[in-house]
């Protein structure tokens, strides 16, 4: 047992990501029953240069938007739908309730999902926190 303080979210939160500047705030649906987090981002690919692969993607549907990494993994997640699928994974930060934490999330195209931002179990345990599903949205 820690002696970190337990913090506490509602089902959906609202959360920033300061890595990327250009996006605002945006509403993240706290999921226990997902393992990891993902990101909705859409024109991801991969860059062989001379200094080594680089990740590029636009995240939340904003085409004229472009981050590049060079820390990143590729993994075999199951997605919602049970299915087995490669995704990229990526260290960044996210801001939740006033305070920055370091989060690893995959990249996929959650066009079709009600939430561009899933945050999972691992990242909760991580920085001890509990999910309240009664508490409103705010």
């Amino acid at each position: 047992m820690t002696n970190t303080p337990i913090k506490t979210l509602g089902t959906f939160e609202p959360v920033s990501f300061p890595d990327f500047a250009v996006i605002g705030k945006i509403t993240a649906k706290i999921d226990t029953g997902a393992y990891s987090g993902a990101l909705h981002c859409t024109m991801i690919r991969l860059e062989e240069t001379p200094k080594g692969k680089v990740l590029h993607f636009s995240p939340f549907d904003h085409p004229d938007t472009e981050i590049s990494v060079s820390n990143f993994t590729l993994e075999n997640v199951r997605s919602s739908n049970g299915k087995n699928q490669s995704r990229y994974f990526v260290n960044t930060n996210i801001k939740i309730q006033g305070a920055i934490y370091p989060i690893i999330l995959s990249l996929a195209d959650r066009s079709e999902m009600k939430w561009p931002v899933l945050i999972g179990r691992k990242f909760l345990r991580k920085n001890n926190f509990l999910v309240d599903v009664n508490r409103p949205a705010k």
